[in-house]
């Protein structure tokens, strides 16, 4: 049963979200497997970011992938994707628009092909692009762009030539200055951040004293990384503010009091992710957590809750 509340209702980039509950890229593949979940509803969210997506198909890291750390999880799937053209000619045209809003995830090894994949989304049924420029599980490209503030401006330049939709640049945490990054991508055009990508992580076996992860390290996230992930979102709504560019907050959200804390930290949208993995029907639970905390502090609106955060 969906939440049909309009006090949960936001506009994001020029996209009206029913709720500020976004659902991460990498957490519910192309937009189809969580569907299939008894009593999940498209009306308890407001998008759902697809699958990582690069140009040509990659077939993604060795195993293993996935590692549960306390309080976490790493992982490092190595982007393993489709491609841009098979998920625009037949995973799309299955997907129902009506119900919610869609984002693509574009991934890429060089700035052409971070351009070339945008500029193919651009003539697709597509709402939104996220720029996935913090990628900490892929060898080439991700890592280097996200934490190089001249790497992330000249990524979100070379898409915003070839797309008028909405982009969203997701932050990495992996980096000196989120700060800097966030002001030189908002010069080069973006209309929105999504914070934070995972941590660099590592996992060991202490048995034969090698990696867990076949990529040796990947990304941590879960409630292990919600501090830092809460920090990252005050630092670049600081930038944000002025500009009217949205942010989406992200980082070990597991309850309505995590939503509502990032809420006020800054973010107007609700990234959830890891937490889906052990409660995939944990939104409905959340937009009723943030519904009956407005009630109690007599607020019209998730909006009138935004960056309302008073420092010491």
């Amino acid at each position: 049963m969906g939440t049909n509340n309009n006090k949960l209702a936001i506009n994001f980039c020029g996209m009206d979200f029913q709720t500020p509950l976004v659902l991460l890229s990498g957490c519910v593949g192309f937009g189809e497997e969580y569907t299939r979940v008894q009593g999940f509803s498209h009306s308890d969210i407001g998008a759902v970011c697809l699958k990582g997506t690069t140009l040509e198909a990659r077939l993604g890291n060795a195993p293993h992938r996935i590692c549960e750390t306390p309080s976490g999880m790493i992982n490092a799937i190595g982007l393993q994707n489709p491609g841009t053209k098979h998920v625009i000619e037949t995973i799309l045209p299955e997907l129902d628009f009506s119900e919610t809003r869609f984002i693509a995830n574009l991934s890429g090894s060089t700035v052409e092909e971070y351009a070339e994949v945008a500029r193919l989304f651009d003539d697709s049924p597509i709402d939104a692009m996220e720029i996935n420029i913090s990628c900490p599980n892929v060898k080439e490209g991700g890592v280097a762009f996200g934490n190089d503030p001249d790497m992330s401006a000249r990524v979100v330049e070379a898409c915003r030539k070839v797309t008028q939709k909405p982009l969203i640049t997701k932050l990495s945490p992996n980096q000196t200055d989120i700060a800097e990054n966030a002001r030189r991508c908002i010069e080069s055009g973006t209309d929105g951040f999504a914070v934070i990508n995972t941590l660099m992580g590592m996992a060991i076996d202490i048995e034969v004293r090698k990696p867990i992860i076949g990529n040796n390290q990947g990304g941590l996230s879960g409630p292990a990384i919600k501090p830092i992930a809460l920090l990252k979102v005050h630092q670049v709504y600081q930038v944000c503010k002025n500009h009217n560019i949205p942010i989406i907050g992200q980082g070990g959200i597991t309850s309505a009091n995590d939503a509502i804390e990032f809420l006020i930290a800054g973010a107007s949208g609700i990234g959830i992710g890891t937490a889906l993995f052990y409660d995939p029907l944990i939104c409905p639970k959340i937009n009723q957590g943030i519904s009956d905390y407005l009630d109690a502090h007599n607020l019209n609106s998730v909006s009138e809750l935004i960056g309302t955060l008073e420092l010491n």
